[in-house]
């Protein structure tokens, strides 16, 4: 009994993860609960199209042994059990089924496998891309009078950053946010002459979606860099839609984010050369505040 309580209390019904919770009950659960949980791991595919009372007569066990199973993975019964257990598989099969792990590779082979999908990305990149679009996105953020930048999750908000980095340089008052609230309290102050640029790889975070909504109702410009066809792309005024495949070696990090940092490096060098004359001066200043910081003159990255 004493086992059990600590399983659930460790579990409880917050818990999201079942496969993770069927990993820790291992030599947690009385007999016949380790039954169906035993099963459940042998089966987690075809659980979700069976019965209650199909799981309890393949366990050799009682309907009641199989709720007291579920409620001790965090779920209030089967039907809730079943449904998390779905969506944990619908994200994790290509985790838990990797095969046959090939040998670490060398150091220059991991390099020409992370280089080879960053240029397969690029490529891709390169031919989605609309150009009229990639125009009408550089006016806008050329003649905007605040650029709000927002990108919520990890590479998303690294993208959103780097992106208010390379602006504010040029003369653009930028200022990314990832923080989810804080996007919309942002997004309710801009107005008819600011410019909303919003990134995201997947298109369908609502909180990136509902900063559009807010700041178009004030007026502002909506722009994207975003999925095709996403939620997103179809909310705001212009979009930069590209839709590039993810690799299935699970250990290799996603080369997309290097597209979308291309496009932003793009509309920066883009809307540097149409206000050229601001530009030059504004990067001039940069450069004479950091020789005057360190006291080094030597060749530095011109935009950095």
């Amino acid at each position: 009994m004493q086992a059990r309580l600590k399983i659930d209390e460790g579990l409880g019904h917050a818990a999201v993860d079942v496969i993770s919770n069927l990993r820790k009950s291992d030599g947690q659960l009385s007999a016949r609960e380790q039954k169906v949980a035993d099963f459940v791991s042998a089966n987690l595919e075809r659980i979700s199209a069976m019965t209650i009372a199909e799981v309890a007569k393949a366990c050799d066990v009682s309907t009641p042994t199989v709720v007291r199973f579920c409620r001790t993975m965090g779920c209030d019964g089967f039907r809730e059990f079943k449904i998390r257990l779905a969506q944990n598989l619908a994200v994790s099969l290509q985790y838990l089924d990797v095969g046959e792990r090939p040998e670490p590779e060398t150091s220059s082979g991991v390099l020409d496998q992370v280089i080879g999908a960053l240029s397969a990305s690029l490529n891709v990149m390169r031919k989605q891309l609309d150009g009229e679009v990639f125009e009408t996105t550089k006016d806008h953020i050329a003649s905007a009078g605040t650029v709000l930048v927002g990108g919520v999750g990890g590479g998303s908000s690294m993208l959103a950053q780097e992106a208010s980095n390379r602006l504010f340089r040029l003369g653009v008052s930028a200022v990314a946010v990832s923080d989810s609230y804080l996007l919309q309290m942002r997004a309710a102050t801009l107005s008819k002459s600011d410019v909303i640029l919003l990134i995201s790889s997947s298109g369908e975070a609502d909180e990136i979606v509902s900063a559009a909504e807010i700041a178009a109702g004030y007026g502002a410009a909506t722009l994207a860099i975003t999925k095709s066809g996403s939620t997103l792309a179809r909310s705001v005024d212009c979009a930069l839609q590209i839709d590039l495949p993810e690799d299935p070696d699970i250990y290799k990090p996603t080369a997309s984010r290097y597209a979308y940092l291309v496009i932003i490096d793009a509309l920066a060098m883009a809307v540097a050369q149409m206000r050229s004359d601001h530009t030059t001066e504004n990067l001039r200043r940069i450069r004479a505040s950091l020789t005057a910081y360190h006291g080094r003159t030597g060749p530095q990255p011109l935009g950095d």
